[in-house]
Formats: C-alpha cells, structure tokens, sequence
C-alpha cells in the first residue's frame, strides 16, 4: 500500500513541500524518493534477515512494524520546504525502508516455520495476494487522500502500522529454530556498501549527463558500478574465510535455491522497468486520449491495470495450493512462459489501442506472475535448512529487489534511445506549426526525452511543462490551447513510443523465458527436513518401545541389528529409527543402511554423527499426491 500510494500522490507532495522535481538540479530528489527506498531494502535486507535467525525473526518482524510506523510519522512531519524538504523526505524514506526490510525479510520465514511444507504454497500464495490487495488499496487511498493534503499519504499507514505491531507482538509466537552465531559485520558492510554503489550507478545511469540523453557515460556512473563490483569481489572473499557468513554461500549448493533465485531475478529484471513503462503509457498516452486531464491520470492508470491485479488474485494462491501437491516446477516455469507470451501479444497493440483487448492481455500477465510467485517462493523456502530460513529469505528479496532498479535502468534507457530516434523531428514540427519559434522550437525538441516522460508519469501535463509559462503566454490563446489539450502530446509522441516499446517487449519477453528456463532446471520436489521434524520426533518416540519388542524378535548380524516389523533398525554406526511400518503398511520394518525412509521421505544419513538423530541433509522428491516423484539428481 505504501508504495502505490506514495506514487500516486508524489505531484502533490512535490507542491507541497513547493520544488519542481523536473527541473534539471532537483531531479535527483525525484529519483532517490522513489528508488531510495528500494536500494535500501536490496542492500540490507539479507543482514536483517540473518539478524532474525540469530535474535528472533518474530521478534525482528515487530520491530520491523515499528520502525515503519515510527519513519510514516517522522514522513508526515517534514518540517521543511525545497531541496531541504525534499532531502528530509529522501532520509525519513531510507528510515522506513530499514522496516521495510525487517519485515519483508522475516515474513516468509515465519510462514514457512509456521506451515508444512504441503501447505506452504497456498500460505504464501495466500500472503502475496494480500500485498496485491494492499497496493490496489493504496492506489485508491493515495488518490483520494492526497485530495485532502499530502501528509495524509502518510499517516495513512499510521493506523495499519499500529494495528500490525500490536497484532503481531500478541498473536505471533517464535517457533522457528535460533542460531547461535556472531554477526558478520564486514561482510555485512561490504555487501551494503557494494550493492548499494552498483544500484546507485545504475539510477543515475538513467538521467541525462551533459549533452548526453543519458548518464552512463559519466565518470560518477561509471565509477560507482565498478567500484561496486569491485567491492563486492571483496565480500565473496570475506564470505569464504568468516567462520558464521551472513550470505550463505553453501545454499547456493541446493539446486532448487539456485534454480528459484535465478527465475525470481530474471522476472524482476523482466518485468520490474516495463511496469513503469506501462504506467507512463497510459497516463501519457491512453488516457488523455480518452477524455482523462493529465492531472488525474495517476489514479485513473492504477483502476485500469485492475485486470492484471485480478489475475495475480485469481492465480496466486491455486498455484500455490496445486504446487504443495505436484511441485513448484510446472506451475512456475508455464507462469514464465504465460508472461513471455503476454510481452509478445502487447506488440500487436498501437498506442491508443483497445482497452478491452488489452485488458485481457493484462490478466493473462497477472495470471501468469501469480502462477510464477507463490510456486517459486515456496520452492525456495522449503530447500533451505530452518536455521538459514531468514537469510535464505532476505537473499531471496535481494534477487527480486535488485533486480527491479537494473531493469529500470535497462528499460528507460531503450526506451530514451528509441524515442529520439523520432521525436526531435515530430517535437519541432508540431511546435513550429502552433505558433513556437523556431529557434525555442529547436533548443525543446532536442530536451532529454526523460524530462517529458517523468511529466506524464507524475501527472502534468508535458508540453505545458515543456513550454513553461512564459512561452505559452506569449503564444495566441488558441494555440497555446491546441499545444496544452489533452490530445496534442499523445498524438505527437504515440508512434514514437509504441516503436520504442518493441525492443522492450522482447526484451521483456526474453528475460522471462530464459527464467522459464532456469525454473524448469530446478528439478523436481525438494524439501528440506528439519531438526524437530515428524521424522526425528516419531523416531524418538518410538525408540523405547522399539527395545521391547526386539526383545520378542530379534535377529543379529556383525554389523547392526535388524528388527521386525514392532521392533527398531539400528545400522553399523549406531543411528536409531523406528519401525512400525515407517516406509508402508503397518508390520514392515524399516532397513536403515546408511539411509532410511520415513512417511515416503527418502533421508540419506551420510555423513551423520554415530548415535544422533540429527537435522538430516535436504530430502529430495517428497510424497506428492500420494505418489513418489522420480528422484531428482543433486
């Protein structure tokens, strides 16, 4: 809800704290308002989301709903006026994203802590749609409240934040397991630091440098990418040598975390930029065309992109029931599949196309992110041993998240190349026929195509703001009229943007199928059994009737023991499971010989110490539909 809210609300807190966010020298405030907070959340949330498995994650997720509150306060509050204000913004939002991140790195933990790993999917399915419903309502709460001033935009969340941090200090239980380990503090500075340099880099990357259209020539841009990257080297190194790394390297071993990770940052950098680009298209576009003022087309967007929300609630949470029972793997590799095919169908559209068509293309696009998420999420989660589920979930966000702001540098940046192909051109032929002279005509024809597209997406009108007063003031009313109505800019721009789009669109399209790809080569169910599992408990449980009945039946070798179907199996090396029918029918023994299976599980026991029953490594192709699926490879 914050987000949406913040974005349809931002013209009317830019007048509120009185700056012009597109003028060259304040542009930098408009871009760290809105990418701000995501670059924080990437950089740290992995840190917070280790924090949580040493300290809590129940408790890290309630301070996370405080701070956030804490930070909308402090938001609504902002004392001053300009660049000031603007920078006080920038901060208190870097503030709230710190909440941001405890929550959102603790959230699939807890659930995953708090479900099987057969009801995971739908949890998560179930969870994901809540946050869909949350920023359609933020859309409508941003609309409306900033009617009635912008720092209600605010402490809107004031309310929900309260309400979230009571609610989870009483109800919410820690029930996942705690880690005994140091923090990695220079790792966790490291990775900050270089994360933060690269997204930093690449936000500028996107705005207009000297004459340039954009900024990835400027030393700054340049230097803060590779000296990220750079640092980052560094930060793999530290993460080989610190005996407790806050980013678990060795999760990278399991394939279904790899594989899930790869998909999920692929999507982001797929689909994360044109979101963007879709919103632009129709307040900048569409909807003027169609009797919409530029001044209310940021709502007005958010109502019409409900099909694509729709979508994601219908197919969010029977993707994730239906993968608890077939695996993560078909529903989220055709989810990517389904998005690629969505990218493509967008081609056929012309700029002002057809709503209705469009809008079915626009729910089969959030059909197919619903089939994509809770899958994918869940397949992740469920890979990782409990004691890493924090971290594994802070990464999990760190993929999607960075993804995000490099697909937007990506994105824009075709999309400013594609536009001045055409609109210099078509810009100075239609000032110079309303009465602009040539000489103005010429100096705005040649502005960055960024400055009128960040116009359109925060609502103002672009060729009145490209103009500017003084110039409209001295034209004839009448053209100064046909310049500013709501149809002379879309009408102009439409055929340059819509060639624009294409090499988005297949770029788009690209991403999520090569992502389609890295799904499918995550193999088939994995599972991760836990310490404290049904596993360990039933075998413990069991152990001492099991020693009463071997007394009734027992046959002895030189290596172990084999009981009957009462009794216990003991190996070589000592490791105790229950019998009882643990892998069938009730009476047949279970035959433990370096590996077991327990409730269609198959649990190697490699590796493990003499005489424990300890957290066992991951259990690949668990039971699905009552049925055991082929054994993946490792």
């Amino acid at each position: 809800m914050n987000a949406t809210s913040l974005m349809i609300a931002l013209p009317v807190i830019f007048r509120g704290i009185d700056l012009n966010p597109l003028q060259p020298s304040n542009f930098p405030f408009l871009l760290w308002i809105m990418m701000g907070y995501m670059l924080v959340l990437a950089a740290i949330v992995v840190t917070v989301g280790r924090i949580g498995d040493i300290f809590g994650r129940v408790r890290m997720y309630n301070l996370g709903f405080a701070v956030f509150t804490v930070a909308s306060i402090l938001l609504s509050l902002v004392w001053s006026t300009g660049a000031n204000g603007a920078l006080e913004l920038v901060i208190m939002r870097m503030v709230q994203a710190i909440g941001g991140a405890l929550l959102m790195a603790n959230s699939a933990a807890i659930i995953t802590d708090a479900f099987p790993s057969d009801q995971l999917g739908l949890a998560l399915g179930t969870n994901m749609v809540a946050a869909i419903f949350g920023s359609f309502f933020g859309i409508l709460a941003g609309g409306l409240l900033s009617q009635v001033g912008w720092r209600w935009v605010f402490l809107v969340n004031v309310p929900f934040g309260v309400f979230g941090t009571v609610w989870a200090y009483l109800k919410l239980k820690e029930i996942g397991v705690h880690i005994r380990a140091r923090i990695d503090w220079l790792g966790n500075i490291a990775f900050a630091g270089g994360l933060g340099m690269v997204l930093v880099g690449v936000t500028y990357g996107i705005e207009p440098y000297g004459t340039a259209l954009t900024g990835w020539g400027n030393p700054f841009v340049l230097g803060m990418i590779l000296g990220g990257l750079a640092v980052l080297g560094v930060f793999a190194v530290i993460e080989l040598k610190v005996p407790d790394p806050m980013f678990r390297l060795s999760l990278f071993r399991i394939r279904a975390f790899t594989a899930g990770n790869l998909a999920g940052f692929l999507a982001a950098v797929g689909r994360g930029g044109f979101q963007f680009i879709l919103i632009i298209w129709f307040q900048g576009i569409w909807l003027p065309q169609h009797g919409y003022d530029f001044t209310v087309t940021p709502l007005w967007a958010g109502v019409y992109m409900i099909p694509w929300t729709a979508g994601f609630v219908i197919s969010g949470p029977l993707s994730g029931r239906l993968s608890d029972r077939y695996g993560a793997r078909p529903f989220a590799t055709a989810g990517m599949v389904i998005s690629a095919v969505s990218f493509l169908l967008m081609l056929a559209f012309p700029a002002n196309f057809d709503y209705l068509l469009f809008a079915l293309v626009l729910l089969l696009s959030g059909i197919a992110q619903g089939l994509f998420a809770s899958p994918n999420t869940s397949s992740i989660m469920n890979s990782v041993p409990a004691r890493d589920r924090g971290a594994a979930s802070g990464m999990r966000v760190t993929f999607a998240n960075t993804g995000m702001p490099l697909s937007m540098g990506l994105l824009f940046t075709l999309m400013v190349l594609g536009l001045n192909a055409s609109v210099p051109s078509a810009m100075y032929a239609g000032l110079v026929s309303h009465g602009v002279p040539a000489a103005a005509a010429t100096q705005l024809s040649h502005v960055p195509p960024l400055g009128y597209l960040f116009s359109a997406f925060l609502g103002y009108n672009p060729i009145a703001m490209l103009l500017g007063p003084q110039l409209l003031g001295s034209l004839p009313a009448h053209q100064a009229a046909v310049l500013t109505s709501r149809q002379f800019f879309p009408q102009l721009i439409g055929p340059a943007f819509k060639q624009a789009l294409v090499p988005i669109l297949l770029f788009a399209a690209v991403m999520s199928l090569i992502a389609a790809l890295a799904s499918a080569l995550r193999g088939s169910r994995f599972v991760h059994e836990e310490a404290g599992s049904t596993l360990q408990r039933a075998a413990r449980a069991r152990a001492a009737a099991g020693a009463r009945a071997a007394a009734r039946s027992v046959a002895l070798d030189g290596n172990g023991v084999a009981a009957d179907g009462d009794g216990v199996a003991a190996d070589g090396n000592g490791a105790l499971v229950a019998g009882n029918g643990a892998d069938g029918p009730g009476g047949d023994a279970t035959a433990v010989a370096g590996g077991s299976s327990a409730g269609g599980h198959r649990v190697p026991l490699a590796d493990r110490p003499a005489t424990a029953i300890s957290e066992p490594p991951a259990v690949e192709d668990a039971p699905v539909g009552g049925r055991r699926s082929p054994t993946a490879p490792r």
